[in-house]
């Protein structure tokens, strides 16, 4: 922390510095004669020795080991130091040659050894490519020493070489940028791309010369503040958005200077003698040609950024044809392989209770989402790393906020099916189970009682002459046995089907369950018999519940019949606690629900409590 804090020190000095230098520097230009090469005020160096220290200040300041930051503070501070001592010796001598002078000559060295030469070589990692990039530096580095026995020593056949050399491990610097994008991951390159937006309002105008070179001037702060953009907040913005509308907007200019050019040529040849006709006759064709130029430029810049499969509004729109004809299984399949192509990774994945449904080979994920439906955790999705071979998407977190919702979707339709396989599995097995209970309480407890009380019977009629007081004890065990075997048929009667709702309806046997009033709207008549259990036992469990867990001094039942019945039971409790997992009972309502392709929600009232609400399809 302690080398931290000197570090930014230093940095703050250096950008404080500079930005003296430039002050001082704006005195001594006020008194010198305008220059005949700018319109402006100021020079080239002056806007770098400005800007670059003090981005170079602020990313020091953040990242204090990365030299990135540093060479913006060694690089503006020898060119603000550099001008100044060039306009100053104007000032005090006139004008001798003064490129020739020791200190001018170093301050230039140094800034072309920074920023011409390290910046692109170590940018945005701080580290060369590899060790064979080193040479360039060893280039420019040798370039140099010939210009500095040119200037102490004399040898002015040093100074062609010189330039060219210097010039030449410049341009193997920016050169190390493309092959950097190449070989980069999804984040250098966005962070490359961000440079790439600024660079060409500085090389466009100084690679036209006069008389327009000095707006490159203008544009010089961009660089920097990309640069600490790019390192420090790459992510925050749609960098792809930006140079999608920079190119489309370039190539209008292009396409319809053309278009005008030759419209205006065509009329001038076939209406000479009309020229307010050319003209306006140039103004129509390339106003005509504007909309489907704009259109076709958009297209391929599209193309340029997200591949083959168009912007992330293209994708949604190709993902929700293919979810609209496509099984929840293979939904999923389809948004994956939508995302993989969009995002250009060589494979996504979804996982699902266990399970992991994949695209492509994902190997080991770069990025980690959790997917949510409707505030319901449903999955887990993976992003594999970038594919090398295509251009990826420049601001991906756009098409992954874009198609995220449609996955969460496909993923929540598979949830739904398993689940709904699992309920008929179990509502199968529960069926079978059922049955064999029956039958083993039929033959084991009525069989066997009946079977004991024909035997009663048949030792009662042996025994009523001899011994009619036997008799009469037989006859009253009899009694009792089919006293039992009635409780027995009743029981094994209401496990089937509550009495209550053939002898009272729905409900009134809802009513004498709760033994509150029941709100009524629609005829429950000729309900469905499974409608009708189904919403007696959802009603029972949620009762339970409500006296058992809430505390509830009030639940409130509505039975509504339109379409479809719905039911809801809502309490004034305590609701349902946050770190609550689902039971039994709330298993068992929605599988009720389910099994006739109806749907149970459970969740908290506004006002506080708990409302159970079941729609049952009739």
């Amino acid at each position: 922390m302690r080398h931290a804090g000197q570090a930014r020190g230093v940095a703050i000095g250096m950008a404080t510095v500079a930005v003296v230098c430039e002050l001082a520097n704006i005195w001594v230009t006020a008194q010198l004669p305008p220059s005949p090469y700018t319109p402006l005020p100021f020079a080239p160096e002056d806007m770098a020795g400005t800007a670059f220290p003090v981005f170079g200040a602020i990313l020091v300041h953040s990242r204090p080991r990365l030299v990135i930051g540093w060479l913006l503070c060694a690089g503006g501070l020898s060119a603000a130091a550099g001008i100044l001592a060039a306009n100053l010796h104007h000032h005090l001598y006139g004008d001798p040659p003064l490129a020739w002078r020791p200190f001018v000559n170093l301050t230039w060295n140094v800034l072309q050894l920074t920023l011409g030469v390290l910046l692109p070589l170590l940018y945005p990692t701080g580290r060369l490519l590899s060790r064979r990039w080193r040479w360039v530096v060893g280039l420019a580095v040798l370039g140099m020493a010939l210009d500095w026995a040119a200037v102490l020593g004399g040898q002015k056949a040093f100074r062609e070489p010189a330039h060219w050399m210097v010039s030449a491990a410049m341009a193997l610097a920016f050169l190390s940028l493309a092959v950097r994008f190449l070989r980069g991951d999804a984040v250098e390159r966005r962070q490359l791309l961000w440079l790439l937006v600024a660079l060409p309002g500085l090389l466009v105008p100084w690679m036209l010369g006069d008389p327009v070179w000095w707006v490159a001037t203008l544009f010089i702060p961009l660089i920097p503040a990309a640069i600490a953009v790019a390192v420090l907040c790459h992510r925050l913005f749609g960098i792809d958005t930006l140079i999608s509308r920079a190119l489309v907007g370039t190539g209008l200019a292009i396409v319809m200077t053309g278009v005008y050019v030759a419209a205006s040529a065509a009329s001038s040849l076939f209406l000479s003698a009309v020229d307010p006709v050319a003209g306006v006759a140039a103004a129509v064709f390339a106003g005509a040609a504007f909309q489907p130029m704009r259109r076709v430029l958009q297209r391929g810049v599209d193309r340029l950024l997200y591949g083959s499969t168009g912007v992330p509004e293209a994708l949604a729109g190709r993902l929700r044809h293919r979810l609209q004809h496509a099984d929840p299984v293979h939904g999923l399949l389809a948004t994956l392989e939508t995302l993989r192509e969009g995002l250009s990774v060589t494979g996504v994945a979804v996982e699902l209770d266990g399970t992991t449904t994949t695209s492509g080979g994902i190997g080991a994920p770069a990025r980690t989402i959790p997917l949510v439906w409707h505030g319901e955790p449903v999955g887990l999705l993976l992003v594999g790393p970038t594919d090398r071979r295509r251009f990826p998407a420049a601001h991906d977190e756009r098409v992954i906020a874009t198609l995220t919702p449609y996955i969460a979707d496909a993923a929540h339709a598979v949830r739904l099916t398993a689940a709904l396989q699992r309920s008929r599995e179990r509502i199968l097995t529960a069926r079978e189970e059922e049955r064999r209970r029956l039958r083993r309480d039929l033959h084991d407890g009525l069989g066997q009682s009946l079977t004991g009380m024909a035997m009663a019977v048949n030792t009662a009629r042996l025994a009523v002459r001899g011994s009619p007081e036997h008799a009469d004890r037989l006859l009253a065990g009899l009694r009792a046995g089919m006293d039992a075997v009635t409780g027995d048929i009743r029981q094994l009667v209401y496990g089937l089907r509550p009495p209550a709702l053939d002898e009272l309806g729905l409900a009134g046997a809802v009513e004498e369950l709760a033994g509150t009033p029941v709100e009524v709207s629609g005829d429950l008549s000729g309900l469905p018999a499974a409608a009708e259990v189904a919403a007696y036992r959802i009603v029972q469990e949620a009762l339970t519940n409500a006296r058992k867990h809430s505390g509830a001094t009030r639940v409130t039942i509505t039975l509504r019949r339109d379409d479809r019945l719905r039911v809801t039971v809502a309490d004034d409790g305590a609701g349902i606690p946050p770190d609550a997992r689902p039971g039994v009972g709330l298993g068992s309502m929605r599988e009720r629900a389910a099994e006739l392709g109806g749907t149970c929600v459970v969740r908290d009232a506004e006002g506080g409590g708990t409302v159970v609400h079941a729609e049952l399809p009739l």
